[in-house]
Order: C-alpha cells, then sequence, then structure tokens
C-alpha cells in the first residue's frame, strides 16, 4: 500500500470515527473538547445543544481559513455535559484556562468571573469580586456575568441593610464610639451597626439568611418581586411593573446555582461509577482552585465479575497515576476496596457543593454509558433487538426470548361492524404480512369478552392446524376480563403453558398477568414498555383502519344497492369517478348521464331522493 492509500484509508477511518461519536451525541448543553492525532487538546468550546454545535463544523463549509485547518485536525472529540447553558460558559472559560488549546488562545482572555463575597468580620460586608482570598471569607459564584451578579447584590441590600464601609469594625472600637454613621444609615441603607445602633445578632441573622439566597434558595426574593410586580399593576403603574418584572424575570432564571465552580473547593478529586454485565465505567473530575481542571471517563471490560469496591479502586489509582494528582480529599458514591494511604481521605457527600460535584460526575459517567451503547448497536443492529427482548424476557418473567409477539384488539361501534385485529411482531420489528383482521361470527351485541375468546380461539385453532410456530408472548389490549378470557381460550386449546398472555390497562399503562390482581408497572421510559405500547397502537390503529372501511362500504352499498336499476357494474363506474355517495348526490345531471347514461341517471337521482 503507497503513501495515497495509506492516507485516504487514514482519513475513511477518522471520518467512520467521528461520525459515530456524532451520531449518539447527547443534545444537552455542555463543553466539547477536540484532540489532534497526538491526543491533544486542540480546541473547547460550549454549546446549549452539544449535538447541533459540534455536528456544524463537520456539515457545512467554513469561511474561516482557521476553522477548516481545525476541522482537518480534529481526530477525536470529547465532551462534558452540564446543567445549563450558563454552567457550559463557566466550565469552557476553566477547561481553556487549564489547557490552554491551540486555537482557542487567541480568541479567549484570561479574565475571571465575578463572584459574591462575605467576608470574615466582625459585622461583614457582602460585595462583588474577581479575586479569590483565602482569609476565612465566602465566596459564592462565580456569576456569569457581572450584571447578575450587580442584581444580586442590588436586591440583597433592597432586603437587608448592610454596611458598606471599610471601617476595621471590632467591639472596642464601637463601644469606644469611634465611628459615626454616614449617608447609607440617614437614608436608611444601613441601621448603623459602626456605632453601636444595630445589634451584632441581629446583623447576623441577616447574614444567614443572605447566604441562603446566595446558595440558591432565592424563592423569598421571587415571592418579594412578584407581589411588587403585582401592586404596581393593580395601580396602572405599568412601566414600573415591567421594571420589576424583568428583574423578577432574572432571578427565576437564576434558582440554581452553578455546580461547575465552587471558589471555596480546591484540590479535590471526583469519582463517579456505573456499570452493566460486561463492562465498568468510571469518571473522573479534578478541581483545583475552585475549577474543574481535568474530566475523563473511560471504561474497563469485566472478567471475572469483579465487585463494584474492587473495580472503583483500580480506576481511581490508575486516574490518580495518569493525571499526577497530590488531592487529598477523593468524593466517591460508596467506598472502594482500598486503603487510604497517609492524610487521603474518601468522602460521599450527602448533600452541599460536594454532593453537587458527585451529581455532575456521575450525570457524566451515565451519559457515556449510554453513548457507548449506542455506538456499539449501531455498529451491530441485533445487538440492540436482543438486549430490548432480553429485557422483556427479564421484566414479564419469560422463560425464552419473546422473538414472536402478537397482539389483539376489538374494536366495534355501539354493537355494530364488531371485528378484531392481530398485530405480529418479530424480533420487536412489525411484521404486517402476518397482520390479521377478523369479523366477529358468533358473538351478538357489544360483549367484548365474547369476542376476544372468539378472535383467540380461531387464530390459535389455524395456526396448530397449519403446524405453524406459536408467538412466544401475547398481549390482550384491555384490563383483566379480557386477558382471563384469552387465557381460558388458550387452555383450552391445551397450549397454555406453552405461551406467555399479558393485558394491557390503557389507564396507567398497567400489565397484567392472568389470576394475579396485582399489575406489574414499569417505568414510563422502559424499553420493554414501549415495544409493548407500540404493539398496541399498532394492533388499535390496524383494527380501526378495518372497521371504518367496513363501516363506509355498508353505508355505500346500502344506499346505492337500494336503487333499482342500480347494478354493481354501475356502482362500481359511479364510485370510480366521484369517489363517494356524498360526490354523486351533489353531482349533476349532466354530470351522471355522460357517466352513466340518461336512463339510469334519472333513476338514480329519483332513487337518491326517495
Amino acid at each position: 500500500m503507497d503513501s495515497n492509500e495509506k492516507e485516504r484509508t487514514g482519513k475513511e477511518a477518522r471520518s467512520e470515527k467521528l461520525s459515530n461519536i456524532l451520531s449518539v451525541m447527547p443534545e444537552k448543553p455542555g463543553c466539547y473538547e477536540y484532540f489532534d492525532e497526538n491526543e491533544q487538546i486542540i480546541y473547547v468550546g460550549k454549546a446549549k445543544n452539544l449535538k447541533k454545535r459540534v455536528a456544524s463544523y463537520f456539515n457545512k463549509t467554513h469561511d474561516n481559513r482557521k476553522t477548516e485547518i481545525l476541522v482537518r485536525q480534529i481526530c477525536d472529540i470529547k465532551y462534558i455535559i452540564v446543567d445549563n447553558e450558563e454552567d457550559a460558559l463557566l466550565l469552557e472559560n476553566n477547561l481553556i484556562k487549564g489547557y490552554r488549546p491551540r486555537y482557542n488562545v487567541l480568541l479567549k482572555d484570561d479574565k475571571t468571573y465575578p463572584s459574591i463575597v462575605i467576608k470574615n468580620e466582625y459585622f461583614p460586608r457582602v460585595f462583588q469580586t474577581r479575586n479569590i482570598v483565602r482569609d476565612g471569607s465566602q465566596y459564592f459564584g462565580p456569576y456569569p456575568s457581572a450584571y447578575t451578579a450587580k442584581l444580586m447584590l442590588h436586591l440583597i441590600k433592597e432586603l437587608y441593610p448592610l454596611r458598606t464601609c471599610n471601617y476595621p469594625l471590632t467591639p472596642e472600637a464601637i463601644a469606644q464610639g469611634r465611628y459615626k454613621v454616614c449617608l447609607q444609615y440617614h437614608i436608611k441603607r444601613c441601621k448603623g451597626p459602626c456605632a453601636g445602633l444595630q445589634p451584632l445578632e441581629e446583623y447576623q441573622r441577616n447574614i444567614v439568611q443572605i447566604k441562603e439566597i446566595l446558595r440558591g434558595n432565592i424563592s423569598q426574593i421571587g415571592r418579594i418581586l412578584y407581589e411588587e410586580m403585582q401592586r404596581l399593576a393593580e395601580e396602572l403603574r405599568f412601566e414600573e411593573a415591567q421594571f420589576i418584572k424583568e428583574k423578577y424575570e432574572i432571578i427565576e432564571n437564576y434558582k440554581v446555582k452553578s455546580t461547575v465552580v465552587t471558589p471555596t473547593l480546591t484540590n479535590i478529586d471526583v469519582f463517579s461509577f456505573t456499570d452493566n454485565e460486561r463492562s465498568a465505567y468510571i469518571n473522573y473530575m479534578h478541581i483545583g482552585n475552585g475549577a474543574i481542571v481535568s474530566a475523563y471517563t473511560f471504561e474497563y471490560s469485566k472478567k471475572l465479575d469483579e465487585p463494584k469496591e474492587e473495580l472503583l479502586a483500580l480506576g481511581i489509582v490508575e486516574m490518580r497515576e495518569r493525571f499526577k494528582s497530590t488531592a487529598r480529599e477523593i468524593i466517591v458514591p460508596f467506598l472502594p476496596d482500598m486503603e487510604t494511604a497517609g492524610s487521603v481521605v474518601f468522602l460521599i457527600p450527602q448533600k452541599g457543593e460536594k454532593k453537587r460535584l458527585l451529581e455532575l460526575s456521575e450525570q457524566n459517567v451515565k451519559q457515556y454509558k449510554v453513548d457507548k451503547l449506542k455506538q456499539a448497536e449501531k455498529l451491530n443492529p441485533e445487538q440492540r433487538t436482543t438486549r430490548i427482548l432480553a429485557t422483556m424476557q427479564k421484566d414479564l418473567h419469560m422463560k425464552t426470548l419473546p422473538i414472536h409477539i402478537e397482539c389483539f384488539d376489538n374494536s366495534n361501534t355501539q354493537g355494530t361492524n364488531p371485528v378484531a385485529a392481530c398485530v405480529v411482531f418479530r424480533k420487536a420489528k412489525p411484521a404486517k404480512k402476518d397482520y390479521r383482521h377478523f369479523h366477529i361470527k358468533t358473538v351478538v351485541g357489544p360483549d367484548d369478552f365474547a369476542s376476544m375468546s372468539e378472535v383467540v380461539t380461531r387464530r390459535y385453532t389455524r395456526l396448530l392446524a397449519d403446524g405453524e410456530e406459536l408467538p412466544q408472548l401475547i398481549i390482550i389490549d384491555g384490563g383483566k376480563g379480557q386477558l382471563n378470557v384469552a387465557a381460558q381460550a388458550l387452555e383450552q386449546l391445551g397450549i397454555r403453558d406453552k405461551i406467555t398472555v399479558v393485558g394491557l390497562a390503557k389507564r396507567l399503562e398497567e400489565i397484567f398477568f392472568p389470576d394475579d390482581p396485582v399489575p406489574l408497572i414499569l417505568d414510563k421510559n422502559s424499553e420493554s414498555l414501549k415495544v409493548i405500547q407500540q404493539l398496541r397502537d399498532e394492533a388499535h390503529r390496524f383494527g380501526i383502519t378495518f372497521h371504518r372501511s367496513l363501516r363506509n362500504k355498508k353505508q355505500t352499498i346500502s344506499e346505492l344497492d337500494a336503487i333499482k336499476g342500480i347494478g354493481e357494474k354501475t356502482k362500481i363506474v359511479l364510485l370510480q369517478r366521484f369517489k363517494s355517495v356524498k360526490r354523486i348526490r351533489e353531482a349533476s345531471h349532466e354530470e351522471l348521464k355522460e357517466a352513466i347514461g340518461d336512463a339510469k341517471a334519472k333513476l338514480l337521482i329519483n332513487g337518491l331522493k326517495r
């Protein structure tokens, strides 16, 4: 193979790899990382929708020369999902600072995002800052924009009068009367703690509430703004109400504190874990200087059904060695099977900021697992089918895979034109050539139970007589009553023990088993339930279509056949020309004469009038 063929083969392999990644990429907010052939990060970006944003690099021609060069160098794509677009913005900033990718350096400045600090002071000040000083003060944020931070501060100061002076307040200085109140006191924006006019206990109670608000518990602010907006609207002060409404909407949109960056946390490792029968997946994040500076997800192939504690321990050792981590605190979902060395401690957080970081890591490892499964199933569609059928077998407690499934549904209109439908799925896919319609023959009136018994009996009597294979699973569209009569019909045919039969109730999508009063309720996202619902919907559609066509045909026949002199051939000509009895009624004498002749046209018109 010459160099040109090798290059072409390499491009094809690269293109196929990137296409597979794009095909399973989630439509969620997050950051994406592009890697070159040396596994070096060359670009970091953020997206509200990862799939659409990353696909745009490969689906169109770029005017920018640098972008074209960047796309040609991409050999691998990795991504980190977050909760919202603001988190993606903050995470992008941290990753660029940590990795300084080649194609980001000229596009990004080195600014930091603003935070709000509650200083570690006797009467704490609350203000906006971009500098993190580790002096015991508490920092909240960062905020995606200075405007958001200023708005939060403004609202807090509207609710709680706080000091804004830089006086070094101490109990001794206040007692000695060193300071005098300023303008802020006179305009009622401060209660004068510098002059001993506000007790420390009252001030600290306000600080406690402010901390809760800055942690994201801002429902109190939202409620106050909403009440103020309503009051102004009732007083017809609409411009002022609109101004309050804008503030209210911004605060409502910022109800959840960012989980991406926590300035008070530094030099911490975060691990999360999930697995399936064949593989274990582990996500690793390193928090340094209040930012995510490393994030990586990887897979272990199970060999001997190793316990999760042992697999997590292997992952911790490997990742800490690979990234040269010296973190002394490791956040984990459960304790790994390993001894801690030195002052290293494991923490399983139950709430707070560290719990949020663990949840973010868990979100990423679960997404990685789903994406890997989708990639494998895209390359081998039979694998997905087998997995779904195996899940159904487990959920419905079956002895064999439900490769052949049949579903029955009755259809009638107030007891008229009773019919039934049987749809067939093979390997979880419709086998339309095997669908069957049934005219109800032995039942008079609207009796769904007797109709179901008749249809099931006729269907499987025919299969047994023809020596055809029986289904592994039968689904009855209806509740316990219809299910039980179907099971009795199978019992009389001697095949009850060979087939699993279940009923699907419409109201709560409950799955019933014969002689069991307690239904099975599957998760609404269960793939088993989705296949059963698809069968039910297809049986309903197939039955309704047949019932409508039968009803329309009978209506057409009853009107035209009642007219003396209009035979079968004439009726066919009329329906082919005018399509329906309604259009035949609306046709003029000349139109009818052209179609069937003058004599029959007169008979038809007179007959329709009668």
